[in-house]
């Protein structure tokens, strides 16, 4: 149950320490300053959510890693993100739906995590679920705004749809360690949260114009620890200092 529930834990985190990374990426980027200051402050949002289960997976663990040991200083095999979060940026569309995506599955997942057995993941899950209600209204907006918007702006958002479909199922896997997180009333069934999903989805895509292609097959294995080519240069950037200045602070 302890490990089941710390792999749980390093799941989330991961899928947000490494999204969060991947969103600062952009930072001083953007196409104009008001999104130069939304993009960042969203990875942030990410990055702290990361960092409270980070630090309540290190407590459960008791080895004496902290927090930042199990951010910094774990290899590309022991992270457990999901593949969608560690794919490159791509162009603005494709980082906004990618962006898009995740909330609307974050959304339903933390409001439900906020009712869980466990009193310190409840808590977590009740502060991200609001600040993951932003990330969906602003990428929604810009879902909208770039499939309603001119022949390139569409087609190119249209293009990171199909990229990012074969990616959308891993989301909803589930194995033996949600098995028992399930049964002791941790988390949610993911299936519960699909509904939910699709409601959000549809509803923003149908005013962007874009029909959501069909996934000819789901890229997986995040989860497991087996990820794609570019985890490894993610890394590599993510780990710099601390590698460089072991335990250096900030």
């Amino acid at each position: 149950m302890a490990d089941a529930k710390i792999t749980f834990l390093l799941r989330l985190a991961d899928d947000n320490l490494i999204l969060g990374h991947r969103l600062s990426e952009w930072c001083g980027h953007a196409p104009m300053l008001e999104e130069d200051l939304a993009m960042p402050n969203m990875a942030l949002d990410l990055i702290g959510h990361a960092r409270t289960l980070y630090a309540y997976a290190a407590e459960l663990e008791g080895t004496g890693r902290s927090e930042d040991d199990l951010a910094f200083l774990r290899r590309e095999r022991e992270y457990l993100n999901c593949l969608m979060v560690e794919r490159p940026n791509g162009d603005f569309a494709h980082t906004m739906l990618r962006q898009f995506y995740f909330a609307a599955f974050m959304q339903p997942l933390w409001a439900a995590l906020a009712k869980s057995h466990d009193a310190t993941l409840a808590a977590i899950a009740a502060k991200a679920e609001k600040e993951v209600a932003y990330h969906i209204r602003h990428t929604g907006e810009w879902v909208i705004r770039l499939g309603d918007g001119t022949p390139e702006s569409a087609a190119r958002l249209k293009a990171a749809a199909e990229i990012l479909a074969p990616y959308v199922e891993e989301l909803f896997e589930r194995d033996a360690v949600l098995d028992a997180m399930i049964a002791e009333g941790v988390a949610p069934d993911p299936q519960s949260l699909r509904p939910q999903f699709e409601h959000t989805l549809q509803s923003v895509f149908s005013q962007a114009l874009l029909d959501a292609p069909a996934a000819p097959f789901a890229h997986t294995g995040g989860r497991t620890g087996q990820h794609g080519e570019h985890m490894g240069f993610l890394l590599t950037e993510l780990q710099y200092m601390q590698r460089a200045y072991p335990g250096a602070e900030w």
